[in-house]
């Protein structure tokens, strides 16, 4: 069996396993993918995100250890040193030889470090990978007098996404450009020039045209000497001047190298030995490099053809780019520099609403070049698979806002027009995915073309496909009411039915099912109809919702005191203790900062409330499609680095919105600084402290698709950030869909994040006030569910494992002590063992 042997492991890398695993349906080749890099490969295009989480797992791609795949070998930690092309072996730096068939040079690129005096100091790092971060985040957390600062060297696409990172860790940052503006690649004069000031409205100070003369300890500090005088007394450096390819192994062996560095390959990414390929940004395909993501994907499928015993060619790649920078929408595609001979440029620049638009055009204004847009983007993707094409519409009414985006839709795009340019596909794979194999919805899609599963920036265009191919996408809750969830909420409110039965009878049909019964339940319960034990909502109920707590998968249920921000006392955690000592339960602290007691039977949950709520304990709503946890960091109260108090916020927020019935489980969190330590943008809503008073993050949400949740308010003091967070929950139990998280409940409203700032800051559909009575009536209204039940004969005997034999224990459930704690066990279910 021939053996392929691929020298890296990275974004490109993968997508070639992939593709060759793919395409080798009759496993011919064997795979050997030798990477120097001590995981799998990551998402690297996303690398500023892991100063949110700090954790490795959030930037991993799915299927990077080919777990399962005996014809895929995984070796990490050990980068290939040398090719022998005479024998066809590569060694690796440990020593280890591998003969190869065929061999792929996915080395990438390595950071370019200018060569001035002090670059290499203690102090001074590069901003490529995990590690780079990981260095960086111990620096920047060393003591100092004050907060911090740092100076990133490049004001590029790199630059910004490290001068992100730094204001992330609690730095103040720099940014030197030698250029006279910044990202001088992607953007022109105009779109930079709007770009420096709402990039420096975010705490980051930019210098542009000028050099960094050189470097130089000043005492525990490092002084930044500028080319115009400038000096700037900081706590470390970031280099983040753009990048080289790592071409190393092919100067070494004798391979061709192309005119400014690289592999040189020839359209079918081969090198000048027909045995060795290369790939991503360390290829120079005919001569030309390529530091973007999605070329490099293209590569890979051009080689998994070439080695299947397909054929294709490198096709002319898309290099448009699109991308967030602290919150300001930046985007570039096709002729952006207007280099073509003849073209015209069309600028509407709105300077109020921080909006810059450019259109490059042929010289008969007919033909779509290219463009930048700065501040709102949201015409990117329409727009960017026009290039090359005929103009729907009049160029100056394609930019106006009056023009809604000139006509410019889906219908305008022609098949051959490319909807997402990281996998290279069309208009026309994805509407003959739709027409032809059944594709109804964007996960299918998604699944079926590949389309937005990497930046996922095409993603809103794929639901317009749907629509533009007569794809109906029912919003009938289930098969009992035609109406979506949102249209059942406006009904119940209006017409202030308080029952299911009235609800179903009236406007649906059938007894309903145990997906209408507690969704409804849930808006009965969010527009304050009493107990959600009281009468009939008992029954409508999902199983932790009967009875208050949480089942477990033995059979026993668990029970979560609310502890509000996290804050308690050494009494109360006493008495957590007796109750579980008393009731012989597993307790365990949870990630949201509270103690969960596990091990509960039914008829035990009334007697451990009852010591909870004479102790003053109330219910975390853990059970419940409802706010679960506002988690805090320590703050400004103890924390050197707070500069707010996230502790009493948190609390404050916490027993705010405590019991609010919602359509999926609600969590959030409060920093006290930049440093994020509550991990608030992992959150539905996220406060960070700022020195002018909190920043409001919204949607971020865990699940199947991680997402980090996006900056909605910044710098507004308590009273305007707690009064919009009451309108963004109050809008979204209205509007969600059932058991739709909020992340997904933004992505699918029209305009996104934009609307409902609009929404809920701007009040354009004029119903804030309305949203703020809501919550109000909430907070009045709250009543603890478990004191409910205490205090309601009628409740209480739900709470028995055997209606004729109360107080009788359930002969299934026995224990099993692991770790000096009991564990339930289900009998009639083999246990599994445990290290």
């Amino acid at each position: 069996m021939p053996t392929l042997v691929v020298a890296g492991h990275g974004m490109v890398a993968h997508r070639l396993v992939e593709a060759v695993r793919a395409e080798d349906s009759a496993g011919e080749w064997r795979v050997v993918v030798l990477g120097e890099e001590p995981r799998p490969a990551y998402d690297r295009v996303a690398l500023t995100s892991y100063v949110e989480t700090w954790d490795p797992a959030a930037l991993a791609l799915p299927g990077a250890e080919y777990e399962g795949d005996d014809l895929v070998e995984l070796r990490l930690g050990d980068a290939v040193s040398s090719v022998d092309r005479e024998r066809r072996v590569v060694v690796t730096e440990s020593g280890f030889e591998q003969r190869y068939d065929a061999l792929v040079l996915a080395t990438g690129s390595r950071p370019f470090v200018p060569p001035v005096p002090g670059h290499d100091l203690p102090g001074c790092f590069v901003y490529r990978t995990i590690e780079d971060l990981d260095a960086i985040r111990v620096a920047a957390g060393r003591p100092g007098r004050g907060r911090r600062s740092a100076v990133v060297i490049g004001g590029g696409l790199l630059g910004l996404e490290a001068a992100k990172a730094l204001r992330d860790m609690g730095l103040s940052p720099h940014v030197v450009e030698m250029a006279p503006r910044l990202m001088p690649l992607q953007i022109d004069d105009g779109g930079g020039g709007l770009l420096r000031r709402l990039i420096a409205a975010l705490d980051v100070t930019v210098h542009t045209g000028t050099s960094t003369d050189a470097i130089e300890v000043d005492g525990e500090r490092l002084l930044a000497k500028l080319g115009n005088g400038t000096e700037l007394d900081v706590d470390l450096v970031v280099f983040s001047a753009g990048v080289r390819p790592r071409d190393d192994l092919a100067r070494s062996s004798g391979l061709e190298l192309g005119p400014r560095g690289g592999v040189l390959v020839d359209s079918s990414c081969r090198t000048s030995d027909p045995r060795v390929y290369a790939i991503g940004e360390c290829a120079a395909v005919e001569g030309r490099v390529y530091g973007i993501v999605a070329p490099g994907y293209a590569m890979a499928e051009v080689v998994a053809a070439g080695l299947t015993g397909g054929s294709a060619e490198f096709p002319e790649p898309d290099t448009s780019t699109k991308l967030k920078l602290m919150g300001v929408d930046v985007a570039s595609f096709g002729d952006a520099h207007a280099a073509t001979e003849g073209s015209l440029e069309v600028v509407f620049n709105d300077a109020v609403a921080g909006s810059y638009k450019k259109l490059v055009i042929s010289d008969d204004s007919k033909t779509l070049l290219g463009g930048v847009l700065v501040g709102d983007a949201s015409d990117y993707n329409t727009l960017r698979t026009l290039v090359g094409r005929a103009l729907p519409g009049e160029p100056g009414a394609i930019l106006a806002p009056a023009g809604g985006g000139g006509g410019v839709g889906v219908d305008a795009l022609p098949d051959q027009a490319q909807i997402c340019s990281c996998n290279g596909v069309s208009k026309g794979d994805i509407t003959t995915a739709i027409h032809e194999q059944g594709c109804d919805s964007v996960p299918k899609v998604k699944a079926c073309t590949r389309a937005g599963t990497t930046c996922g920036s095409c993603v809103p265009l794929l639901a317009k496909l749907l629509t533009s191919c007569g794809v109906e996408q029912s919003k009938a809750l289930c098969e009992h009411f035609t109406q979506s969830r949102a249209e059942l909420f406006t009904i119940v409110q209006a017409t202030r039915i308080v029952t299911f039965s009235e609800v179903i009878a009236r406007y649906g049909k059938g007894d309903g099912c145990a997906i209408c019964k507690p969704a409804v339940a849930s808006i009965l319960a969010t527009l304050g109809n009493g107990h959600i034990l009281g009468g009939e909502q008992a029954t409508l109920q999902d199983t932790n919702d009967k009875y208050l707590a949480n089942l477990q998968r033995n059979g026993t249920y668990s029970v979560v005191p609310r502890i509000p921000g996290g804050e308690i006392t050494p009494e109360k955690l006493m008495v957590l203790a007796r109750v579980a000592l008393d009731f012989g339960l597993y307790t365990k602290i949870t990630g949201g900062q509270r103690i969960d007691l596990f091990g509960a039977t039914v008829d035990q949950l009334p007697l451990i409330w009852r010591q909870l709520v004479d102790a003053g304990f109330e219910s975390g709503h853990a059970y419940g499609k409802a706010l679960r946890t506002v988690k805090s960091c320590v703050g400004s109260t103890w924390c050197r680095y707070g500069v707010q108090d996230s502790v009493g916020l948190a609390i404050e927020l916490e027993l705010r919105y405590r019991g609010l019935r919602s359509p999926h489980k609600i969590k959030s969190g409060v920093s006290g600084c930049a440093r994020e330590c509550a991990e608030a943008r992992s959150k539905d809503f996220g406060i960070i402290a700022t020195e002018q008073g909190w920043n409001l993050y919204v949607g971020g949400n865990g699940g199947l698709t991680p997402r980090h949740a996006e900056l909605l308010v910044s710098d507004v003091d308590t009273g305007t950030l707690i009064r919009t967070i009451d309108r963004f929950l109050m809008f979204y139990v209205r509007t969600a869909d059932r058991l739709q998280r909020t992340a997904p409940w933004i992505e699918e409203l029209d305009g996104g994040l934009d609307h409902l700032r609009a929404v809920i800051v701007d009040d354009s559909l004029g119903i804030c006030e309305d949203l703020d009575a809501a919550m109000a009536k909430h907070v009045g209204d709250y009543a603890d569910e478990w004191r409910g039940v205490l205090e309601d004969p009628q409740k209480l005997a739900r709470f028995s494992s055997f209606v004729n034999a109360p107080g009788t224990p359930d002969p299934t459930i026995s224990f099993r002590t692991e770790r000096e704690q009991k564990v339930p066990v289900l009998l009639g279910i083999p246990e599994v063992a445990v290290r």
